[in-house]
């Protein structure tokens, strides 16, 4: 089975997505660093001691990569906004053979001491309208979560919305079981996140 590991908050600027994000929680954002595989960097927040969120946006000054990137921020545009959500296994090819075509190909990837390997979508773009979530194995027990400030901030909900709800509820039944998870049926996919702090309830 896979847990919840993070939110992603995209940005076509780095800096708009992280003045969003620490308006709404009233908050600041740790450094996070670059991928140059993918060409985009971030900035993280703490969700507790396994959990975080990133703010993540193409880095204008690192190369285009060969293929598109992740969470397809290519095709990215708008304000900033919740666009993915990513879980983690143990064994990420085992979680590959049991989700749905397109789920993505492994890399092998690093930032740091950090070390992971990640699937990511040869088009950028995963199942139900990215509604389905990014696949992650963390290597040598690394995992930024701990090493950020803890600022109280909690994920307490994750509504995704899609016309295909119950095809998008069965195929994460045999990968997640998370209470916080909410699916149900709407006319265009879109993600909801309600996060809780010492300023209550914050929806993104």
């Amino acid at each position: 089975m896979l847990t919840f590991d993070h939110l992603a908050v995209s940005c076509d600027r780095l800096a708009d997505g992280v003045a969003h994000v620490e308006a709404a929680l009233g908050v600041a954002l740790a450094p996070g660093g670059a991928h140059a595989a993918m060409g985009t960097h971030n900035r993280l927040l703490s969700l507790g001691p396994r959990e975080y969120l990133e703010v993540i946006a193409i880095d204008p000054d690192a190369p285009r990569p060969a293929q598109p990137r992740w969470f397809d921020l290519d095709s990215f545009n708008g304000a900033p906004r919740v666009t993915n959500w990513i879980c983690r296994g143990d064994d990420l090819d085992a979680a590959l053979a049991a989700a749905p075509e397109g789920a993505g190909e492994p890399w092998d990837l690093a930032r740091g001491d950090l070390k992971w390997r990640m699937a990511v979508p040869r088009d950028g773009k995963l199942p139900f309208d990215t509604c389905f979530p990014a696949l992650i194995e963390w290597q040598e027990a690394g995992h930024p979560a701990p090493r950020l400030p803890d600022h109280g901030i909690r994920l307490a909900r994750l509504d995704l919305v899609h016309p295909a709800a119950a095809a998008l509820r069965e195929a994460l039944a045999a990968l997640i079981a998370d209470d916080r998870l909410s699916i149900r049926e709407g006319a265009a996919p879109a993600l909801f996140v309600t996060l809780t702090g010492s300023g209550g309830e914050v929806r993104l």
